[in-house]
């Protein structure tokens, strides 16, 4: 699996799953980029078969509703699914 990394401030290990074709998800890039926040992402439907497959079973490990975006922080500290602005800023201080 291929992520794609954006540079910033650290905040911690942040992580996103997401979907190429989500509107959520990408409200979630463009906030995180406004906010200058440094970030891993993996837009799962852009992976092969087989990655996808382990991409899927990887956020079944944090969202058992697999739904999209699912932000891990700090390797699973904290969970955040869906677009949810208030909760980001708390989590990640800012």
């Amino acid at each position: 699996m291929q992520s794609q990394h954006v540079d910033g401030a650290d905040k911690g290990k942040v992580f996103l799953y997401t979907l190429s074709t989500c509107i959520w998800c990408r409200k979630l890039k463009v906030f995180l980029n406004e906010q200058g926040v440094a970030y891993d992402y993996l837009d799962v439907d852009q992976q092969t078969r087989a990655d996808r497959a382990k991409a899927r079973d990887e956020v079944l490990e944090f969202n058992s509703g697999l739904s999209f975006p699912t932000m891990v922080v700090n390797d699973g500290q904290t969970v955040i699914v869906g677009f949810d602005p208030a909760k980001v800023k708390e989590v990640l201080k800012l």
